[in-house]
């Protein structure tokens, strides 16, 4: 069994050029897309991107009407500011907001 010798610059050369011929008659031996095939292909992928533009839409409506439902909740959970509260009020409203920031950690 001969030693293994490492292949020269031109032989390498020569290799990659072998696969690469190969590769293009593998590639040219393919039966070529008919028309018809085409514009079913572009058809499918126009519906496609139809219905994911669409999802998005609905998606991002979606968030935003969590968004303002969420907004619209925090405003009403917000005390309201009256000058005329008694200390007592503004006691008990503090110890609600300090018992929400509780609630919210656990």
């Amino acid at each position: 069994m001969p030693p293994f010798s490492q292949p020269t610059f031109q032989e390498r050369t020569q290799m990659a050029a072998k696969a690469k011929d190969a590769a293009l008659k593998k590639l040219k031996a393919k039966a070529p897309i008919s028309a018809e095939v085409v514009a079913e292909r572009k058809a499918a992928q126009l519906a496609r991107e139809q219905k994911q533009a669409i999802a998005r839409e609905e998606k991002r409506a979606a968030f935003e009407q969590l968004k303002a439902e969420r907004k619209a909740a925090k405003e009403q959970a917000r005390p309201k500011l009256a000058l005329g509260l008694t200390e007592a009020e503004k006691k008990a409203a503090r110890d609600e907001r300090y018992a929400q920031r509780k609630k919210r950690k656990r």
